[in-house]
């Protein structure tokens, strides 16, 4: 995925350190906040608005109505709540930390990315990419989503206590991964381009995973990234026409396990707890852990662990060079 490069951030920094907050009427002479710069712990009674291409970094703010963020543009919210809806344009970036979002969050297509920490949104929803050339991220950490979370591109980490009251549907992804998260409904991860692994994590509801190009991993011992333990699954884990290896690894699953057309053989570890059985093809129960401990680590576990570090450092350019409301 494309990074900003450190001058891009200071050039962030630089206009919004000229720039205030500044209020303009719409063509419908409704009153929309234009927010290019930072704003403290007010309350904002209308729409926000993020200029194209222009930073916004908020702390302590409630805004009563909906929030875009304009082609381009980047906004920062610490500690705040908006009442309404956030929809990001291409190349557009969110980052809510300790922040409520009442309504829902959408990136549309080629948005550059969304960050969640100890946030709480609505319905999560990333556009496909498309014809653009930017490919998207969504990374929550320890962060409520009341609706279901819906991915179309790029790259999808949750992490750290998150969890997902509905559903968590990904297609086409770059990887889709779960990690010491929640989902109360079902989980679908299909077309993804360098798979998926779900760690220490538990889904209430029917898991399918087809189609994946570069492996899927459930539980520990595999592949594709390293982790402490497996998952519990309350329903039927269906696991199909997968390339790259499939190993399932101490993993309670309380419904059937089907894992067919697979390439090579699914590795179904001794150590799980399936109560329907399993269906399907796999491995030699002998093979597994010495497959497993050849294994390579996942290629982008450390580019997972950059774009945290690049989200942090968007919000740390943007706060510090900014002069406040």
């Amino acid at each position: 995925m494309p990074g900003r490069t450190v001058a891009k951030l200071a050039t962030v920094s630089a206009v919004v350190a000229a720039s205030v907050l500044t209020v303009a009427p719409t063509a419908h002479a409704d009153l929309v906040t234009h927010c290019i710069g930072t704003g403290g712990a007010v309350t904002v009674p209308n729409d926000l608005y993020v200029p194209a291409g222009e930073s916004c970094a908020l702390t302590g703010t409630t805004i009563t109505g909906n929030v875009t963020v304009a082609a381009g543009g980047n906004l920062v919210v610490t500690g705040g709540r908006v009442s309404g809806e956030v929809r990001v344009a291409a190349d557009g970036y969110l980052d809510a930390t300790d922040t409520t979002v009442d309504g829902q969050v959408v990136l549309a297509a080629g948005g550059y990315g969304i960050f969640l920490k100890d946030a709480r949104t609505g319905t999560v929803t990333v556009r496909p990419k498309g014809s653009a050339t930017i490919d998207s991220f969504l990374f929550a950490e320890a962060s409520t989503v009341a609706g279901n979370v819906t991915v179309g591109a790029g790259e999808v980490r949750l992490d750290s206590g998150t969890q997902v009251h509905r559903n968590l549907s990904s297609t086409g992804t770059y990887y889709t991964d779960v990690h010491d998260s929640f989902v109360d409904g079902t989980l679908s991860v299909l077309n993804s381009a360098t798979g998926s692994v779900v760690c220490g994590s538990a889904v209430r509801g029917k898991a399918t995973f087809a189609g994946n190009l570069g492996g899927v991993q459930l539980g520990p011992n595999g592949g594709l990234d390293s982790c402490a333990s497996g998952g519990y699954w309350g329903a039927d884990v269906s696991v199909t026409s997968t390339t790259g290896g499939v190993t399932v690894d101490d993993n309670i699953i309380n419904g059937a396990l089907t894992a067919t057309g697979n390439e090579p053989a699914a590795q179904v570890a001794d150590n799980n707890r399936i109560r329907g059985g399993v269906t399907g093809d796999q491995a030699p129960a002998s093979a597994n852990r010495a497959a497993r401990a050849a294994a390579p680590e996942r290629e982008d576990a450390g580019d997972e662990r950059a774009e945290v570090r690049r989200t942090s450092a968007v919000r740390e350019a943007t706060e510090a060079g900014a002069a406040r409301l």
